[in-house]
């Protein structure tokens, strides 16, 4: 069955650290299974906690850092994936007093940071997805195996599939992996990247239609 240009995350999910998702006024703990279990107190609530005591971000940094590192390693590799992360958050500590608390979940906010300073790394993505184009998937996945989140999806490390990458526009790159690696809905993008929604609807169909015809028409997960 034909799918939409997209990463399989299975592997991914697997190694995901415990996560969180809204649910009612709070979050609940989500293990890489997908199971669910007690519910705490909001991304949200956190930061307004932390705009008075800044000991309280460290619950934000717990919930997410693991994901943001798995999104930067995916892009850049893993030695400057800690770099982007650890910056991630230190970036987003310094912006909490603006930080909207309409918004439960912080993830869409630090993906969108993250983006930021990914984008910094243009030279460098490039580079990698030149070098991921010259390999054979046991290579590439080899290569890059992290026990955290280094390790490629063997799909990424599929040479057509890294050219296609190297060859999408910074702006639909972002949102394509966004959606597919970082699992935003399209929404969360918006709100990331600080674009309306019908832009994201535009880039990721741009983005999908240049992946299908990179890869011959052929879809992937």
């Amino acid at each position: 069955m034909e799918t939409d240009v997209d990463v399989d995350l299975s592997r991914y999910a697997r190694d995901a650290p415990v996560i969180a998702t809204q649910h009612g006024d709070g979050m609940t703990r989500v293990n890489g299974s997908g199971r669910g279990d007690a519910t705490f107190p909001t991304d949200a609530e956190k930061i307004a906690q932390a705009k008075r005591s800044p000991e309280h971000f460290a619950a934000v940094f717990d919930r997410h850092y693991r994901r943001i590192y798995a999104y930067a390693a995916r892009r850049l590799g893993p030695d400057l994936a800690e770099d982007v992360a650890s910056e991630t958050f230190m970036v987003a500590f310094s912006r909490i007093d603006g930080y909207d608390m309409s918004y439960p979940d912080a993830a869409p906010w630090l993906y969108g940071i993250a983006s930021n300073l990914i984008a910094r790394q243009g030279r460098a993505e490039s580079k990698r997805y030149k070098t991921l184009a010259k390999l054979s998937p046991d290579e590439a996945v080899g290569a890059h195996d992290d026990a955290v989140a280094g390790r490629l999806d063997a799909a990424t490390a599929k040479g057509r599939l890294a050219r296609a990458l190297r060859r999408l526009s910074a702006a639909n790159r972002d949102v394509l992996l966004l959606v597919a690696w970082a699992g935003l809905s399209q929404p969360e993008v918006a709100a990331a990247l600080g674009i309306p929604a019908g832009t994201v609807r535009s880039r990721l169909h741009r983005a999908r239609q240049e992946m299908r015809t990179a890869l011959g028409g052929r879809t992937f997960q």
